[in-house]
């Protein structure tokens, strides 16, 4: 079980979820052709979830000082296992992630898509190592490697099937995968910078430059709270605009209660918060709005499917 906390094992499995919601509640459900079997798409979330366990194993390597100052009760390397043992399972879980890929680009045919298994180790790695350390770009990159687990399936499963006759349609699925990873990169980059705020006092004594020690936390709240109000305008425009407009009732109302108005709860609290607790319900709420925006791949799905009226 330890292991498990070490690796986030919730962390992965809201990666794997997202990544099996995509295909088995979304994509198989348009009735067309996908190039991956079961299994391999399979082995895809395996290689997603295991690249994402190496960046968290490398992370938690390189940081033990701050986190013995932000989060003393998690920490687990040079506790319950030595930097070493860690080291070794960063390299073998990587090894196996990039094989994993290497198998699955040379299935497709397309033996360069290593390279969507490669830039997230190597991305990863540099932001344990240096790119956490300076402001926006640590959460940036950390936000898009999320993005990336999305549009793996659209590298994987979608492009490798498309053809002449069926290019507009992959085409159409293509961009609403874009737009999701889009949603999930800007969500998270907002509770990466939520995290920075949580974690000022660990980061300023390891002499990082992260947004909260150069402008302070007041400053950084409100940045929090604008960035969380234009990201709830563009959901409710976006919501109007595809759900609303197409007599999606259901879809509607789920993404108003469970995307929407977490969102807007986010925009006010993070105006007013001042506390660590505070700080970590906002964290808790933004990962909630992922999982619930991963969600209405497959609500908006059925309600198209089945004309649900809500």
């Amino acid at each position: 079980m330890t292991i498990l906390r070490l690796i986030r094992y919730k962390n992965l499995l809201l990666i794997a979820f997202m990544q099996l919601i995509f295909r088995y509640g979304f994509l198989k459900l348009q009735n067309i052709d996908l190039a991956l079997t079961n299994w391999q798409f399979g082995l895809l979330v395996l290689a997603t979830v295991l690249i994402a366990a190496s960046g968290y194993i490398i992370n938690d390597i390189l940081d033990q000082e701050t986190d013995t100052i932000n989060r003393p009760d998690t920490v687990l390397i040079g506790k319950k296992f030595s930097e070493d043992f860690a080291f070794n399972l960063y390299i073998v879980i990587n090894i196996s992630a990039l094989l994993i890929g290497y198998y699955l680009s040379n299935v497709i045919n397309k033996p360069t898509f290593l390279a969507a298994f490669i830039i997230p180790v190597v991305l990863l790695y540099l932001y344990a190592t240096s790119f956490k350390k300076i402001a926006i770009i640590g959460n940036l990159i950390v936000a898009m490697v999320l993005g990336m687990s999305v549009m793996m399936i659209g590298f994987f499963d979608i492009l490798p099937a498309t053809d002449e006759y069926n290019k507009g349609e992959m085409l159409t699925l293509a961009f609403i995968l874009l737009d999701y990873a889009i949603f999930a990169v800007i969500v998270n980059f907002i509770r990466e910078v939520v995290k920075d705020v949580e974690d000022i006092d660990g980061d300023y004594n390891q002499g990082r430059k992260t947004l909260p020690i150069l402008i302070g936390k007041d400053r950084t709240l409100k940045i929090i709270s604008i960035l969380s109000a234009t990201s709830t305008i563009t959901l409710v425009v976006y919501v109007n605009e595809n759900l609303m407009n197409s007599k999606l009732y259901f879809a509607t109302i789920y993404c108003l209660l469970f995307v929407i108005s977490p969102m807007l709860f986010v925009t006010v609290k993070s105006w007013t918060a001042k506390s660590s607790k505070e700080f970590r319900l906002l964290s808790s709420v933004l990962k909630m709005v992922i999982f619930f925006g991963i969600l209405s791949a497959l609500v908006i799905t059925l309600n198209i499917k089945y004309n649900v009226k809500g």
